[in-house]
Parts: structure tokens; C-alpha cells; sequence
């Protein structure tokens, strides 16, 4: 499924485009799609911009161009993929504890498309994915305080591969955040926590998705279902 929704997104990709590279496995195999057609030929002059370390490593390894965003003037198409789907196309994003630099890129895209597969497809969100929110180390455990305030339980993410909290690219760290009932109004409430001192972003992705590419098997064969906002 996933190789499938990543190939169709790579389609969308034209000579000259300025294309902004998600982070995540998905995201992975589209950047691996993408070298594969640079490496042949069938694509000239396309550049990336990376929303994570890990993505730039890969990319480098297979001979994309990339630029920085800062030094970019505009971002032709983002591709990403995100850890929850609501029906009105609103994300949380962040399992890589990357959702800074993809929410950066994915606002300064023309057009964003996200590949999934089906199982990340919710009527609503945060009830089986935690809200990631990265906070300024010196400020987690106030951030805590106050995310448990609005109603949430707020779990500093520990690293599986060293001792302590997981670190992101910008050196913060991230809390995850359950709300018992999940989020009704993703709108608001990410305005909520990015207004608490100490946050730097949240994993809440509101109004940016152009398009949802679902990777899905009907029949023992992989797929692709296309979401277009109405």
C-alpha cells in the first residue's frame, strides 16, 4: 500500500518543481520513487526542500538537489504523510517529532498532498494517535501544567535508542498529548496551544491539504483512492 500511494504521488511531480519531502516511512519510499526517476531521466531540474535530518540523508544518498527554505522563493508541491486523517482533511502529524519543519513547508506550499494508507483514516481525531507538541526544554514541565489544565494528559516522549527524552532537529523536546474525548475543533484548539509560553508548534495541521492520497488492497491488489477537498 504504501509503495503504491508513494509511486502515485511521485506522478504529480513535473520537470523544475520545487518539491518539499515529508518525513516518515511513507514519505521515505516517495523520496526513494522520486531518486528513481531523477537517476533514469523521465524527471530534469526538480528540487527538494526537507522537513527532517533523516530526509535529507536519503535524499543526498540518492542524488536530489536540495535547497534550504530559506532559500527558496516558493514550494511548487509538498508530499507528506501524517499519522491521522479526519474527514475534513485536517492531520496530526509529528510521530517522527519532525512536525515543525513539515508544518513550515507544508504552509509554504502552492499544493500539499499527503499519502497514507487506509488505516490512518479517523472520523476524529487524537482518539488512537497522541497530539505531539514541542516545547522548549527548559519549559516542558510548565507546558505539562498547562496542557493538563485545557484537559489533555501530557507525556514527556522518552527515546527508545539512548537515555532521556526524545530531541528533535531544532533541540527541543515533545510532549504527547491524549484528550479523553479526542478534538472537535482542531482549529482552535491548536491556536490554544501554540499560544502557551514555551511552545514552539503543535502536531495539529489545520487547512493545509490539498489532496489525500489513500494506499489501500482491494482484492489481494494494492491501490490508490484519491481524497480531493470538495
Amino acid at each position: 500500500m504504501k509503495q503504491a500511494v508513494a509511486k502515485a504521488a511521485v506522478e504529480q511531480i513535473n520537470d523544475g518543481m520545487v518539491v518539499g519531502l515529508g518525513s516518515g516511512s511513507t514519505a521515505a519510499l516517495m523520496i526513494e520513487a522520486l531518486g528513481a526517476k531523477l537517476s533514469s531521466g523521465a524527471l530534469h531540474e526538480v528540487v527538494g526542500v526537507t522537513t527532517s535530518f533523516q530526509g535529507e540523508v536519503l535524499a543526498k544518498n540518492l542524488g536530489i538537489p536540495l535547497q534550504n527554505l530559506a532559500a527558496v522563493d516558493r514550494i511548487d508541491l509538498a508530499i507528506d504523510g501524517a499519522d491521522e486523517v479526519d474527514p475534513a482533511f485536517q492531520l496530526i502529524k509529528g510521530g517522527g517529532a519532525c512536525h515543525v519543519q513539515e508544518k513550515l513547508v507544508a504552509a509554504h506550499a502552492e499544493r500539499f498532498v499527503v499519502v497514507v494508507d487506509s488505516t490512518k483514516l479517523v472520523e476524529r481525531l487524537n482518539l488512537g494517535f497522541q497530539l505531539p507538541v514541542e516545547v522548549l526544554p527548559s519549559a516542558w514541565s510548565q507546558v505539562q501544567k498547562s496542557l493538563v489544565q485545557l484537559g489533555g494528559r501530557a507525556d514527556l516522549r522518552m527515546a527508545l535508542h539512548k537515555a532521556g527524552p526524545v530531541v528533535t532537529d531544532q533541540g527541543n523536546l515533545v510532549l504527547d498529548v491524549s484528550f479523553e474525548f479526542g478534538i472537535s475543533d482542531p482549529g482552535n484548539l491548536a491556536k490554544t496551544i501554540n499560544n502557551i509560553p514555551g511552545v514552539l508548534e503543535n502536531g495539529l495541521f489545520v487547512n493545509l491539504v490539498d489532496e489525500v492520497l489513500v494506499g489501500e488492497i482491494k482484492n489481494e491488489v494494492p491501490g490508490v483512492r484519491r481524497l480531493e477537498k470538495s
